[in-house]
């Protein structure tokens, strides 16, 4: 979180080429994937970026991230003990199952629900989901997940009363809060359907 804190600190700075700071949101966005959207935002309501990039930024940095996982999970699958006692299990197995069967729908929802997003990408590699089904669904995922939020943010951030009195900044706690309620809304829908 330190780390974290720091990246946003240098980018609000304001003084780093339009480079710099396109790869100051990718880096974090591996760490805090909903702060950087946020932050990617109000750089851009700022003017200090342009939203397109800054858009581009949050999209390539989630996209990479997760690739990341589901390469991590590709390479454990190299693991012949981790292997043998993962599938030793009848839940893994069915895990396997359903993945393989409805993996577009599966990993979809698994962006939007915290806590699955690192387990359910890294175990698509592991359990060898084909990679351009998993790039279909995070893509997808992404593109909609991106685009609403940091649309939501950077709309209201023009609005034109709210951008010139100084308590735009108020955007990134207010839009971390409303991310997190989002979050749990979707959670407790998809838990009642399907457990």
């Amino acid at each position: 979180m330190e780390l974290a804190n720091q990246i946003q600190a240098w980018l609000y700075t304001g003084d780093s080429s339009v480079f710099a700071l396109f790869i100051g949101i990718i880096l974090l966005s591996y760490l805090l994937e909903d702060l950087a959207i946020v932050t990617a935002a109000t750089l851009a309501v700022q003017e200090v970026m342009p939203m397109a990039t800054a858009l581009f930024a949050i999209f390539v940095g989630i996209a990479t991230g997760d690739l990341g996982l589901y390469f991590m999970g590709k390479s454990a699958q190299r693991i012949r003990w981790l292997r043998y006692r993962m599938f030793q299990y009848q839940r893994v197995r069915l895990i396997n199952r359903k993945l393989h069967q409805n993996a577009l729908t599966t990993l979809f929802i698994v962006r939007f629900i915290p806590g699955l997003r690192t387990v359910g990408f890294t175990l698509s590699g592991f359990l060898g989901i084909p990679i351009m089904r998993f790039m279909v669904a995070v893509i997808g995922a992404t593109s909609l997940w991106t685009i609403l939020i940091f649309g939501s943010f950077y709309q209201l951030g023009n609005v034109s009363w709210f951008k010139d009195s100084h308590i735009i900044w108020a955007l990134i706690p207010v839009g971390l809060c409303l991310m997190w309620m989002l979050n749990k809304i979707i959670t407790t829908t998809f838990y009642k359907r399907h457990v």
